[in-house]
């Protein structure tokens, strides 16, 4: 079994929507085949939390007005660290970086396919590396205090 087209329409739609706010290295796995409860998830991470609202935010608000979408379960909105936007179709994780290096869903789910995403979303594979080598071991500081 296959992610439907109504799955792949609305992990599109929320992978662009993702790249749109700026999130990082957003991937998608078809799921249909070890899960019975989801076709699809996605995955996106941001480096802090409010940016991780942000990105939900914008998830939610593009598939409600654009494909008519609410999600039955929205969960982790207090800290805003992983928050789970359940649509039954799909699942889709927004993380904040370092929930995303640990809890590492990439390595539970390697096995299933990736679906192909929105080029915009394609092009943010990468990108939490570099911010987290952008910002260098001082969290950004900027250099050395004199």
């Amino acid at each position: 079994m296959t992610a439907t087209d109504r799955s792949i329409e609305l992990i599109n739609a929320a992978a662009q929507a993702a790249a749109d706010k700026l999130a990082h290295d957003i991937i998608a796995y078809d799921v249909s085949d070890v899960l019975s409860i989801t076709d699809a998830f996605l995955l996106a991470s941001a480096p802090n939390d409010r940016q991780v609202k942000s990105i939900v935010d914008e998830i939610e608000e593009r598939l409600n007005k654009d494909l008519g979408a609410k999600p039955v379960r929205r969960e982790g909105d207090r800290e805003a660290r992983w928050v789970l936007l359940d649509y039954v179709d799909i699942v889709v994780h927004v993380q904040h970086s370092e929930e995303r290096v640990f809890y590492a869903l990439e390595r539970l789910w390697k096995d299933c396919p990736q679906l192909e995403l929105p080029a915009d979303a394609e092009a943010t594979r990468g990108k939490a590396q570099e911010y987290a080598q952008a910002q260098g071991p001082d969290g950004g500081a900027g250099g050395e205090l004199s």
